[in-house]
């Protein structure tokens, strides 16, 4: 089954990680947010393969590993495997979006992949 360009989807979200990291010993939190956000891109994007990026991880782990950010926007890319031996076909790339506010913020779906 060939892979088509509907498959390739790009999207924007905003997850509420003070909710995720509640009532949670405070040297677990910072992992604990880390693997919330690749619990909630698999959930979202339906692929088990899910990748952080690095600008992300240290926003996450920028006040240490007790004082975890409230929100983060991330954008969540869909993208062919290129590994030949790989069990999934596609993953899931996380990235950092710096924002100023959350205020009014929606998911948003990207068209105009490059």
């Amino acid at each position: 089954m060939a892979k088509t360009k509907t498959d390739l989807v790009t999207r924007d979200y905003t997850i509420h990680l003070s909710k995720r990291v509640h009532k949670l010993q405070f040297k677990r939190r910072a992992p604990r947010a880390v693997k919330e956000i690749k619990a909630f891109a698999t959930k979202a994007m339906n692929t088990k393969d899910v990748r952080i990026d690095s600008a992300l991880n240290k926003y996450i782990w920028k006040q240490g590993i007790k004082n975890v950010p409230t929100r983060v926007r991330v954008r969540l890319s869909r993208k062919i495997n290129d590994d030949e031996e790989a069990d999934e076909k596609l993953y899931t790339l996380a990235q950092l979006i710096e924002v100023d506010s959350f205020k009014g913020l929606q998911t948003e779906e990207k068209t105009d992949e490059a």
